[in-house]
């Protein structure tokens, strides 16, 4: 099931079957990763790991430290999309890698960007 993008009008298609989405914390300027797969029914996170913890940002119990990072598994329900917010007024946009690429998203104020399976 590919990715599609939805990002300033435009819409990309990647044909991948999973993805890591990054970003630094906008008040913590910590960094966070996510792993995600692209399902039928939607978008699943499988894991996630923070460096560090902050203000509302501390891990939730059963995270362990590996490497620096506090690596735990969402408690999250599958998603039909993931609306990343693009205000322009963080140290970045969203990093989005899949199959050894990787891209930014969102970095320029604007519409959020859009991530969800492309249809059919």
């Amino acid at each position: 099931m590919p990715l599609c993008i939805l990002s300033a009008g435009k819409l990309t298609m990647l044909a991948v079957s999973a993805f890591t989405l990054s970003w630094t914390h906008s008040v913590e300027k910590t960094r966070w990763q996510e792993n995600w797969v692209v399902a039928h029914d939607g978008l699943r996170v499988v894991e996630a790991r923070v460096q560090g913890s902050g203000a509302g940002m501390d891990p939730p119990e059963g995270a362990r430290l590996v490497d620096g990072w506090w690596v735990y598994v969402p408690n999250v329900p599958t998603q039909p999309s993931l609306l990343l917010a693009s205000s322009g007024a963080t140290a970045g946009g969203w990093r989005l890698c899949a199959e050894g690429q990787c891209r930014e998203i969102g970095a320029n104020p604007g519409a959020p960007v859009e991530l969800r399976p492309c249809p059919g």
